[in-house]
């Protein structure tokens, strides 16, 4: 899964993947540190990438440590593969790591996304770089970090649980949003990125290996395949997740999430926010999307 080192290449001006040995090393360590205790929340170095924090260097800092020349990767920005964030991070990669890069889910090795998960089933083998704005479940609830380390060390969880039930007495769920936590493998709680909460099942037992990498903060943690995760609820009382409803006007999916876009005259309509599914959908392959 992580290639060996390639070194500089002899016509290039940048050492294979951007990043020198040593920081691909370290970065590596500390994925396979995640991937041992999921959910996890392991510090990292903070490293210079040709892009403003925020903008994906946490997922390119994973990117440029895993990729290798065998791999082939995609970049998705919100489900799009067309986007000015997603090409200028294919670019850089084919450039830096000459690599071969698809709009393909089914074909790619790696996927780096930011705000969503692919629609279509992923696979075995898959790895998927989630960019992260704020790791930290409890960020908005605790500002220390000290304090939410030692919570996290007594699975002390409750202002989550105090939080989720002021939200369903305010707008009677909280499954309409975004980023909303999840356990992991029955011990962290972690920050799923600000993707819809209409994505988390798909990191339960998903045969894919999800990285997330929090650039400005310095964190990188893990869900390994097979692993299970449940969103944040009651008992009682469990979340019900939603998505726009209606059928994409380009594929007619009813399956997939929907991004609602407006014409000249100001008429609305849906749309798939996963491109490549709905571009598959069109042609009528068969991309496995989950109900």
């Amino acid at each position: 899964m992580i290639p060996p080192d390639a070194g500089l290449d002899e016509n290039s001006f940048y050492n294979f993947g951007y990043l020198n040995e040593v920081t691909k090393r370290m970065l590596r360590r500390a994925i396979l540190k995640a991937v041992s205790v999921p959910g996890f929340q392991v510090p990292i170095a903070g490293h210079e990438m040709p892009l403003p924090p925020g903008w994906g260097t946490g997922g390119m800092q994973i990117s440029a440590a895993l990729i290798g020349r065998a791999d082939m990767l995609k970049v998705i920005d919100q489900g799009a593969d067309d986007s000015i964030n997603a090409t200028s991070i294919r670019r850089f990669f084919e450039r830096v790591a000459d690599s071969r890069t698809t709009l393909s889910t089914s074909e790619a090795t790696i996927i780096q996304t930011r705000h969503r998960i692919p629609d279509e089933q992923l696979s075995d083998g898959q790895i998927i770089v989630l960019q992260v704005p704020l790791p930290e479940p409890m960020r908005s609830l605790e500002p220390s970090d000290a304090v939410t380390r030692r919570l996290h060390a007594f699975q002390d969880y409750g202002m989550l649980y105090v939080r989720l039930y002021e939200d369903t007495v305010k707008f009677g769920d909280a499954g309409a949003g975004t980023n909303h936590p999840v356990l992991v493998n029955g011990r962290y709680f972690a920050a799923p990125s600000p993707i819809p909460a209409f994505d988390n099942h798909k990191l339960d037992s998903s045969p894919a290996l999800f990285l997330f990498g929090a650039g400005r903060h310095r964190r990188i943690y893990a869900i390994p395949p097979h692993t299970c995760v449940a969103n944040l609820s009651f008992d009682d009382r469990p979340i019900v997740t939603r998505k726009p409803d209606g059928q994409c006007s380009l594929c007619g999916s009813t399956e997939s999430y929907l991004d609602v876009i407006s014409d000249d005259t100001g008429m609305s309509s849906f749309v798939c926010s996963d491109t490549s599914f709905c571009s598959a959908q069109r042609s009528g392959e068969s991309t496995g999307g989950r109900p």
